[in-house]
């Protein structure tokens, strides 16, 4: 695998930390802006927003440039807003740059899976989205955490300061292995050939599976420390041991899905998607059992992140003649499903339904994901059918 790769793991590992850690720092920002913790809450949403709705704009914005450019500008755009977040005493200023460094996180995510792709080769696309999506996986496992405990330490300020400290390394050694143009070498496909390219059936169904089986995964996510101190039975010391769990088992999950969904995507993914929803069923049925709950948030992890990977590959595969706008809208897909799920957990608790209900969307969130992939098969048949029927000669008369 070329050095770029990880190079670009890097970097998202510094952005993820970003996107996930105010939960571990809402109190403490609350308590010095002066606000309450609902408005502290909203910068998490502003920045699930901004990369819902970002993706796609950034990723058009910039698809003309070499992609070393526009990896270090967005970069460059994130350091930037994290440095005036960590200097601001003003809630307004810091909701803003949680909404642009949103932006450049997008466009910097949906530049990094086409140049990781190119850069990797035709035979490695799997392997090369499970580095970057790794990167994710070990903000979770380290970052995350981190973060946290820097927060604890000195202040909500030294987390913003520290993210922005990892990303610098991260845009120098982009700037020495990134190539300077294009990587695959291909000439750039016009805007409106792109987005014609997008609107094809099957892509568009994959994109809606995705956002599907990412709700199910940061559904029970957000609320696995209300069901492990509520239903299992663990005190709260536990959390950052379960969540970590968590962490450990999406990245074992990213790293083999790279390694199998090259060869086998489709098993890949029938699998995984079955296993999930088996699993979220489990988890939500056997929560009060401590052994059951850590060995199930173990597997879900690996499972939800593994296919997600998945899935990944199988959108550029499915738009191999729009890969920067594909790159975009698998990012948007993702951060859709990270916002519904937790809001749609949030729903299900609000009602009294108990603290294993979040779990239980989540297995309804799959079932739904695994009558997408039905979908998909049917209409992948018919499309194989048709051209069979286009190929076969005429019978003489």
């Amino acid at each position: 695998m070329p050095f770029a790769v990880y190079v670009l793991g890097l970097a998202v590992f510094a952005q993820g930390t970003s996107e996930f850690m105010l939960s571990g720092l809402l109190s403490s920002i609350a308590g010095d802006l002066h606000v309450s913790l609902a408005a502290a809450g909203l910068l998490t949403s502003a920045f699930a927003v901004g990369m819902v709705a970002g993706a796609p704009l950034t990723a058009l914005a910039g698809r003309t440039w070499p992609r070393r450019r526009a990896l270090l500008l967005f970069l460059g755009v994130f350091v930037a807003v994290h440095v005036v977040g960590a200097l601001t005493s003003s809630y307004g200023v810091l909701l803003a740059t949680r909404v642009v460094g949103a932006l450049a996180n997008a466009g910097f995510w949906a530049v990094a899976l086409v140049t990781a792709l190119a850069l990797a080769g035709p035979h490695r696309r799997a392997r090369a989205t499970a580095v970057v999506v790794g990167g994710v996986t070990v903000a979770c496992v380290v970052g995350v955490p981190a973060g946290a405990l820097l927060g604890e330490l000195w202040g909500w300020r030294a987390a913003f300061w520290a993210v922005a400290l990892v990303s610098v390394p991260a845009a120098v050694a982009l700037l020495a292995a990134v190539p300077g143009g294009r990587p695959d070498g291909a000439p750039q496909a016009g805007a409106r050939s792109e987005l014609r390219a997008l609107a094809r059936p099957r892509l568009l169904l994959t994109l809606l599976v995705m956002a599907l089986v990412q709700g199910a995964t940061f559904c029970t996510f957000s609320y696995l420390e209300p069901l492990v101190t509520r239903v299992t039975g663990f005190g709260a010391g536990w959390v950052p041991v379960v969540l970590a769990l968590f962490g450990v088992g999406s990245f074992a999950g990213v790293t083999l899905a790279g390694r199998l969904a090259d060869a086998r995507p489709d098993a890949v993914i029938g699998l995984g998607m079955s296993a999930l929803a088996a699993g979220w069923a489990a988890l939500a049925l056997t929560a009060g059992h401590p052994a059951a709950a850590l060995a199930l948030v173990l597997l879900q992890g690996a499972l939800a992140f593994g296919t997600g990977t998945a899935l990944i590959t199988r959108v550029f595969h499915l738009a191999p003649d729009a890969p920067t706008m594909a790159g975009s809208f698998a990012t948007a897909a993702f951060n859709v499903g990270a916002a519904t799920g937790p809001w749609l957990g949030g729903l299900a608790l609000g009602a009294g339904l108990g603290f294993r209900a979040p779990v239980w969307v989540s297995a309804l969130l799959m079932c739904l994901a695994l009558a997408g992939t039905a979908a998909l098969s049917v209409s992948s048949d018919a499309v194989g059918r048709t051209l069979s029927a286009r190929r076969r000669p005429a019978p003489e008369r």
